[in-house]
């Protein structure tokens, strides 16, 4: 400014610089707020789910004899009477190994070629940062006779098919769950973890592993997965899913983790075993073992690195990041795998460039979903 400048102009022009400088000031303020406020709504949800929704520690007498059975089961009766429980039982797989993690690919008997899929990528890992890893197939028994004989054939090429004796449908999941829980005690006991994952996830398998690891000893009472809280049971005696009164009379399930995907170390599955026959089987799979956890005092872990039924949209960084996505397409998924699997490591930025752009992307997509959805639910028509 000219300091020849009559005093007048020059004290608007300060006047100006200080109000222009507190404009800067607010609107950075406004600005900061905002980005604040994004990521709050973006990430906050899975803040509040990983820290706030446990259920409460369920700990008596009852509980402690539990876990005292469970560690002297007699799994012997079991082994000795395998063809009572299981068509294909590969009883031999796991005999003198340790076993870092065992996968339990919960598959349809008629979906070869997603087995397939799944063994030439994330299932075809054997060792993550020199722990072994063992997957496994796990179905029930198939209507047509001609499947259960491309079936046994599969069974002979790669030895990882484990069938139980029941029907394989949706009015059975519980049965298979109770089936592939007690193959694990029975014939895996070396597993120090067990993952419980539905053949239509895409899983990390190294990102998974690399947190088990970081999990604080001992390692036990470990029921990790995406938690579900407060789910009512369906009363409506018309639903296939219907729950009656005399089966659970609660007004809330307890926590659980959605059955898409889940973890549970060894000394969990032994204490389930125990107490199988005492939860009601007329509840979905997944709430099942949520009432048997309860049952033992545990509290289900919640990490929202895995997606539960969503299907999280595919960026190289972020897959790299999470553990489970779902209904990922058969063509996508060696493409996903090789990329994530490439070496190259994500920067911190893109890291978190790539987990706020799925996350958006995802939730868009869950949008679009419920909109198409609300738009099949209420037609409009025109006209007569």
């Amino acid at each position: 400014m000219d300091p020849g400048a009559p005093i007048q102009e020059r004290t608007s022009c300060i006047f100006l610089q200080v109000t222009f400088c507190r404009l800067r000031t607010h609107q950075w303020c406004f600005i900061l707020f905002n980005v604040i406020l994004f990521h709050a709504l973006l990430f906050g949800a899975d803040f509040v789910e990983e820290y706030f929704l446990h259920s409460l520690p369920y700990i008596d007498m009852k509980v402690l004899e539990i876990k005292n059975k469970a560690r002297k089961l007699n799994i012997e009766p079991l082994r000795s009477n395998l063809s009572k429980y299981y068509v294909l039982s590969q009883s031999e797989v796991c005999k003198g190994k340790n076993i870092f993690l065992l996968s339990l690919v919960f598959s349809s008997p008629g979906n070869g070629t997603r087995r397939d899929l799944i063994r030439k990528t994330w299932g075809n890992v054997t060792s993550v940062q020199g722990h072994p890893i063992l997957t496994l197939f796990a179905l029930g028994m198939p209507v047509s006779v001609t499947t259960q004989k491309e079936i046994n054939k599969e069974s002979r090429k790669n030895n990882d098919i484990i069938e139980g004796i029941f029907l394989d449908s949706s009015e059975n999941q519980t049965l298979k769950i109770i089936a592939m829980i007690q193959w694990a005690v029975a014939f895996c006991p070396n597993a120090l973890f067990i993952l419980k994952v539905d053949e239509e996830m895409f899983v990390n398998l190294p990102s998974l592993v690399d947190y088990l690891l970081n999990l604080k000893e001992p390692i036990e009472d470990i029921y990790i997965g995406r938690v579900i809280h407060q789910v009512t049971p369906n009363r409506d005696p018309q639903n296939r899913d219907f729950v009656p009164l005399s089966e659970y009379p609660e007004k809330y399930y307890p926590d659980y983790c959605s059955g898409e995907a889940f973890i549970m170390s060894q000394d969990v599955a032994r204490m389930m075993y125990v107490v199988f026959k005492e939860v009601p089987m007329m509840v979905p799979a997944d709430v099942f073992v949520g009432i048997c956890a309860k049952s033992v005092g545990l509290i289900p872990i919640h990490s929202s690195r895995f997606s539960g039924k969503r299907h999280i949209r595919y960026n190289r960084c972020c897959y790299k990041f999470i553990f489970t996505s779902s209904e990922i397409a058969d063509p996508g998924t060696p493409l996903a795998w090789k990329e994530i699997n490439d070496g190259k490591e994500c920067t911190l930025f893109e890291t978190y460039y790539g987990l706020v752009s799925c996350k958006l992307l995802t939730y868009l997509d869950s949008f679009k979903h419920f909109h198409m959805e609300t738009i099949k639910n209420n037609p409009t028509y025109f006209g007569d």
